[in-house]
C-alpha cells in the first residue's frame, strides 16, 4: 500500500511538473511579447470571431481592479495556494485521479505564472480582451487557473460519488463474507475458537 501511494505521488508530481512547465513558458512568452511591443491600452487587432481582441493591460491588483497595489500580498497568496496544491497531491490525496491532478496542475501553473509577474515586475500583464461581455482582460495563466478549477471540481464531484459507492459496496461485501463464518461458529464461541475445536 505504501509503495503504491509513493508511486502515485511521484506520478502526480511528474504530471504537475510537465503541465506547469508548458503553461508557465507559454504564459511568460506571450506576456513578454505583448508587454515589449505594444503600449498600455493599445488594441492589437480583432475582434476575432466577434469574441475577443488583444488589448495590453498592466494589472496591479486582481480581477476587476480589486486589491489594487497589493502585489506582494497577492503574490504570497498565490505561492501559498500552490504549496497547498503540492501538499494535497503528494501527502493528502496521492490517489487522486488523472483529471483531478491535471486540474490542480493547471491551477498551480497559473498561480506561479502570475506570481512571477507580481514579484518581478510589480504588475501582471493581461492582453486577452473579451468583446461580447463586460469581463476583465486576462492572460494564459488566468485561463489555466479557471479551467483547472472547473476540471478539478467536476472530476472530484463525479469521481467522489463513484468512490463512495465503491466503499459502500466493499463494506457490504465484507459483511456478507463474515456472515457464513458466524454461522459456522458454535454458539457462544468466536470464529477463532471454532477453528481450534476443529
Amino acid at each position: 500500500m505504501a509503495s503504491k501511494k509513493t508511486h502515485t505521488a511521484r506520478r502526480n508530481v511528474a504530471l504537475l511538473g510537465c503541465v506547469a512547465l508548458v503553461v508557465i513558458v507559454v504564459d511568460q512568452l506571450t506576456k513578454h511579447y505583448f508587454d515589449s511591443w505594444y503600449a498600455v491600452g493599445q488594441h492589437m487587432g480583432g475582434p476575432y470571431l466577434g469574441l475577443f481582441q488583444f488589448t495590453l493591460v498592466r494589472n496591479q491588483g486582481a480581477a476587476w481592479g480589486m486589491f489594487s497595489g497589493s502585489m506582494i500580498p497577492l503574490g504570497v497568496f498565490s505561492l501559498v495556494v500552490c504549496a497547498l496544491i503540492l501538499l494535497y497531491l503528494v501527502r493528502i490525496a496521492p490517489d487522486s485521479s488523472l483529471p483531478e491532478v491535471l486540474g490542480l496542475s493547471l491551477v498551480f501553473a497559473g498561480g506561479i505564472g502570475n506570481a512571477l509577474d507580481r514579484f518581478l515586475t510589480g504588475y501582471v500583464v493581461d492582453f486577452i480582451d473579451v468583446t461580447f461581455m463586460d469581463f476583465p482582460v486576462f492572460n494564459v495563466a488566468d485561463i489555466g487557473v479557471t479551467c483547472g478549477i472547473v476540471l478539478f471540481l467536476v472530476s472530484f464531484a463525479l469521481l467522489g460519488a463513484k468512490r463512495e459507492s465503491l466503499r459502500e459496496q466493499q463494506a457490504a461485501n465484507g459483511e456478507e463474507a463474515e456472515e457464513p463464518a458466524r454461522k459456522q461458529a458454535p454458539a457462544g464461541s468466536s470464529p477463532c475458537e471454532s477453528k481450534t475445536l476443529e
